[in-house]
């Protein structure tokens, strides 16, 4: 009938693709999904990526949560997400800047820079777990955004190699701690190291257990000066297939 609306819901085991074609049948297209990762952690920055996976060369196998893929299978994906992605972006938040303004506000702010950097500008965003307000494109926060669409999958396992290269490039700097393997969240390995040595430059000192462990240590370490093998600070990359 003419002027009725399209409605159509997409059911959950329609497939990850199932919302991205739902918005290109409502004329919302291209669809980007953004994520972030390192949000948990008590070292390190935070990652946020978005990605547009559009058309038939948009549609990767095996895409999911990112923490539920392991290592081998995530760089296997990330490599194929940004040949055959229409468009994808990360952008690093340095912890400093999670310490000055807090956490919650580097991940919008992060979601929006993302986004903004994107070669093709989106007609609809789908984020994981919360809404990105401020952006002139309408959106909608999923639950479990990284097991439920495609894009949003895409943008967890591309904030995840992202940040999980970052964190191995910072153990060459600061073994002691093990960067390498915990990737800067809270463990037990993790929280020896940080009662024994005390936070290093790289730690949140606006989190609790890093604020105790400099209490107990008494100094932390000064900024050293990287040889191009850490990102710098606001550091953002993008491309488009």
């Amino acid at each position: 009938m003419k002027g009725r609306p399209l409605r159509f819901t997409p059911r959950r085991d329609a497939g990850l693709h199932a919302f991205e074609r739902a918005l290109e049948h409502g004329g919302l297209s291209p669809v980007a999904g953004v994520d972030e990762a390192g949000r948990g952690a008590c070292a390190g920055p935070l990652v946020v990526a978005a990605v547009i996976l559009q058309g038939g060369r948009g549609k990767i196998d095996g895409l999911t949560d990112s923490k539920l893929l392991t290592p081998a299978r995530r760089e296997e994906l990330y490599a194929e997400i940004i040949e055959r992605a229409y468009a994808w972006s990360a952008v690093i938040i340095p912890c400093h800047d999670i310490d000055r303004i807090g956490l919650h506000r580097c991940n919008v702010t992060g979601m929006r820079r993302a986004l903004a950097a994107l070669d093709k500008r989106p007609a609809y965003v789908l984020s994981d777990g919360f809404p990105v307000p401020g952006l002139d494109v309408p959106g909608l926060a999923m639950i479990k955004g990284d097991q439920a669409a495609a894009c949003v999958a895409a943008a967890s396992i591309v904030a995840k190699v992202t940040r999980d290269r970052i964190m191995v490039a910072l153990h060459e700097r600061y073994p002691e701690y093990g960067f390498d393997l915990h990737k800067g969240y809270v463990t037990r390995a993790h929280g020896k190291a940080l009662n024994a040595h005390g936070p290093c430059p790289e730690h949140r000192f606006s989190y609790v257990n890093v604020g105790r462990a400099l209490r107990n240590n008494g100094e932390v370490a000064l900024v050293e000066e990287t040889e191009g093998e850490v990102p710098d600070e606001g550091y953002t990359e993008g491309a488009r297939a």
